[in-house]
């Protein structure tokens, strides 16, 4: 009987009421893009301090930390004990999956700088272009590595300086850092591989509503998914390569 994998999803943002509405919550967005039948997924609501108890670690195959509207270089009690739980798991090898404020807070705890993004915020569909030379043919990405991948984007912070250990693996015009690994067992995205067309839609309208963005900012982001949507297929299979151990056939 093959033993049943398990994997943990540290949600660093509440659902919206759109999320919940249409989704049922954040934990369905990600378990529906990064799981398979058969698996046990847990979410820990991280934002509002639920973490698991550091004897649970070991029972999970792999981890995913999503996205947040908070600051990854910030001092908040929840986001220092992330940290902590992220060092943890590095010591224990267990492969983590950093999505934007995620993917963030690995290079925070590996000794990397994270701030302001340097060129501003992003709100839009863009393309990241891979480091063919820094990935393995044959390695969670496949044997056909492509030039560039369509990504989601929001967010308003960077990784400044990579940690000293850490590979980077695709860039932008804006960002020097839009993939990074560490070893075998980190893997960190600053776009959404998890986000569609419609939840990036509502949450444009909904910062739009807030004033934490102007109009034109808003239609821009809206005009890049016009005719085209994200390589979502691809980045999932990418993800789920990675966390599941899986070495593509050739």
């Amino acid at each position: 009987m093959v033993e049943q994998k398990k994997f943990a999803l540290f949600l660093a943002t509440p659902d919206s009421e759109f999320v919940k509405k249409e989704y049922g919550g954040y934990h369905n967005v990600f378990v529906s893009t990064f799981g398979d039948e058969g698996e046990h997924w847990d979410s820990f609501r991280v934002v509002e301090g639920e973490f698991p108890d550091e004897k649970d670690l070991e029972k999970y195959d792999g981890f995913v930390i999503s996205g947040s509207s908070h600051d990854s270089f910030e001092n908040d009690p929840w986001i220092l004990k992330l940290c902590e739980i992220v060092k943890k798991l590095d010591e224990m090898k267990k492969k983590i999956l950093g999505i934007c404020f995620g993917h963030q807070i690995i290079a925070r705890v590996r000794g990397g700088t994270v701030g302001r993004a340097r060129k501003g915020p992003e709100l839009k569909l863009t393309d990241i272009t891979l480091v063919k030379d820094a990935i393995k043919p044959g390695s969670f990405f496949g044997n056909e590595i492509p030039d560039t991948i369509a990504i989601l984007k929001l967010h308003q912070d960077e990784v400044l300086v990579l940690p000293e250990s850490a590979k980077v693996l695709a860039y932008s015009e804006n960002y020097e850092v839009e993939m990074f690994s560490i070893e075998d067992h980190l893997f960190c995205i600053q776009g959404h591989p998890e986000y569609n067309r419609e939840i990036l839609h509502e949450i444009v309208d909904r910062v739009l509503g807030l004033g934490f963005i102007k109009q034109d900012f808003a239609d821009a982001a809206k005009a890049s998914m016009e005719n085209r949507g994200a390589d979502r297929k691809l980045l999932e299979t990418i993800c789920k390569n990675f966390l599941k151990g899986r070495v593509p056939a050739n």
